[in-house]
Order: C-alpha cells, then structure tokens, then sequence
C-alpha cells in the first residue's frame, strides 16, 4: 500500500504592511527680494506709491515702509498718511531701497539716523533708488557720489553739490543705483527696474496688469517742453504752498 499523505492547508500569511512615507516637509518659501520705501513726514504720495503699485506686484516680493518712528506719516498735502509699522533698523538688509521726494526731504538732509541707515544697506542691497528729490537725500548721505543721477528738473543741478553729475533723464541707471526724475517718473523707474530683476516679459506683464499706458492730454510734462506762460503760472500757483 501507498503511505497516506496528509496535506496540510498552509498557514495564511498576513503580510506585515509597509511603513507610509512621511511626506517631506515644504522648505519655507523664500522671498524673492525685499523692498524698503522710505517715508518721512512731507513727502509726495506718488514718489512711493508709484513704485510700490510696479515692485509689489512682482512674484515674491515683500514691500515694507520704513521711517524713523513708526506710525502715520502724512503726506505733503497733510491729506493722506501710511501707517509705517517698521523702523529703518528693523529693514537692516532689504534688496531694493526707495528713497521718494518731496518738501519734506528738506529735514532730511541733514547727516543723521536716515543717513547712517542708508550706508548701511548700501553695503548688502542689490539696488538703491529714488524719485524726484529723493535723490538729494542719497547723495547727500554719500551714495551718490561719483556718479550720474536725476532728480525732479527744479532740484536738478543742486546734484552737483554733492560730487553727483546731473542727467536731464527720465530714468538714470548707473551701476546698482536707479534714479528717476520728477514724481510721476518713478513709475518708469520702478518699471525698469522690474524688467532687470525680472526679465522684460514680467515687466511688461505688470505694466498691462497696472494699465501704464501714458497719453497726457497736455505736453507741458517737463520744464523743456512747457511754454514760459506755463513755468510762470506754475511758480505763481505754488510758490507759497
């Protein structure tokens, strides 16, 4: 006779289950570049908020108003303030710095807090501007000094001063500092810049976004091209506000 087999049924084996993966944290999302504007008590609203509207808008990018003493900071025409919740130390490394004009850049002339914060940053920034007058205030604290720059077409050749050669421009590249000329040019400004740290398509897709597209129903926009009844009605206008 055969010996008889027994079979028996294999034991089922409950496959141990893998580990899941833990999902990798995000690195933190690094800024692209920060932006400093500088504000002090009369300066002109469009000088900074020009540039603000341009460089905000560009991917990644923070915009930080900095003064020497935080809270509201009116503007020329005492209409408009901003909330300034920074303090020129609390931006000790910003990418861009932007200096903006008007009357009030006439107490900022003098060496002193604003001033040294200025050179400090000059050192680690990648770009350091202004509009309008505001490039009094840079080349009065040393910045400037040696090279070209513009500035609103009344404060001009005051640049000289300062060892700064003054350049009747719109907008005034030299090196890693951008000038741009009388208030509504740091719209251009900012621009310009925005098409060297982010390539022209990105500038150009914020100046559609922005609808920068300038058809001024007057050609009195600067100082050559307005008549001499124009300058004298604009002195007799606003010489005394």
């Amino acid at each position: 006779m055969r010996p008889l087999t027994v079979r028996l049924p294999m034991p089922m084996l409950t496959p141990k289950p893998k580990p899941m993966p833990k999902p990798c944290p995000e690195p933190p999302k690094e800024l692209f570049m920060q932006v400093a504007i500088v504000l002090y008590p009369g300066f002109t609203a469009l000088d900074v908020i020009g540039p603000y509207e341009v460089l905000g808008r560009l991917p990644d990018t923070e915009v930080v108003f900095v003064a020497e003493t935080p809270g509201l900071v009116r503007n020329d025409m005492r209409s408009l303030s901003i909330d300034v919740v920074a303090r020129l130390d609390d931006v000790p490394e910003p990418d861009v710095v932007i200096v903006g004009g008007g009357p009030g850049q006439l107490d900022q002339m003098s060496d002193g807090s604003l001033h040294a914060w200025l050179r400090r940053v000059n050192r680690p920034s990648t770009w350091m501007t202004s509009v309008c007058t505001g490039s009094l205030i840079l080349a009065a604290a040393g910045i400037l000094t040696g090279r070209r720059a513009t500035s609103h077409w009344g404060a001009l050749e005051q640049l000289a001063e300062f060892g700064v050669t003054p350049v009747n421009e719109r907008v005034v590249i030299d090196g890693r500092y951008a000038t741009g000329a009388g208030v509504s040019a740091g719209i251009d400004m900012a621009l310009t810049l925005a098409g060297l740290i982010a390539g022209d398509d990105v500038a150009q897709a914020v100046q559609l976004l922005i609808e920068y597209a300038p058809r001024p129903p007057y050609d009195s926009g600067t100082r050559d091209d307005a008549s001499p009844e124009i300058v004298e009605k604009l002195f007799t206008l606003f010489s005394h506000s």
